[in-house]
């Protein structure tokens, strides 16, 4: 796996490109008009994107299908830790369809405790909790 990365004015914008051409902006957050993610947002996005697609893949092969699938990621820091990495990071996932709720939580907690890479190297520094809401409805943990 290999990216490139450049620099593309004379701040803190950069674009990334992997070798199949897909293209990340990434930006100083602390700009007045960021042109992309942060590298830490983008943290963020690796373990939604990460464990995402190993909870649909559980359920494809289990032949359930939803209807709809989203993720929120929250990350928390420590004020002035240097580095400044997350501590706890905790992902609320919307999953709606004709599943049932155990199947539902267990993809889940097997993306996270077992296939997600980006989770498994997070872990060592940050506390990774999560909610599943299936159909609106809160799954017991």
């Amino acid at each position: 796996m290999k990216i490139n990365f450049k620099r593309l004015n004379n701040d803190y914008h950069f674009e990334t490109v992997n070798e199949r051409g897909d293209i990340v902006h990434m930006d100083n957050k602390s700009e007045p008009n960021p042109q992309g993610a942060s590298p830490m947002e983008l943290v963020l996005m690796g373990i939604a994107g990460c464990s995402g697609i190993d909870i649909v893949m559980i359920l494809k092969k289990q032949q359930l299908e939803m209807t709809n699938f989203q993720m929120e990621v929250e990350g928390m820091r420590v004020d002035g830790e240097i580095p400044n990495v997350f501590r706890k990071i905790h992902l609320k996932i919307y999953i709606d369809g004709d599943i049932p709720a155990n199947k539902a939580k267990r993809a889940v907690d097997l993306s996270l405790e077992k296939y997600c890479s980006v989770a498994k190297m997070l872990e060592k520094t940050a506390e990774i909790t999560t909610e599943v809401i299936l159909n609106g409805a809160m799954v017991p943990a």
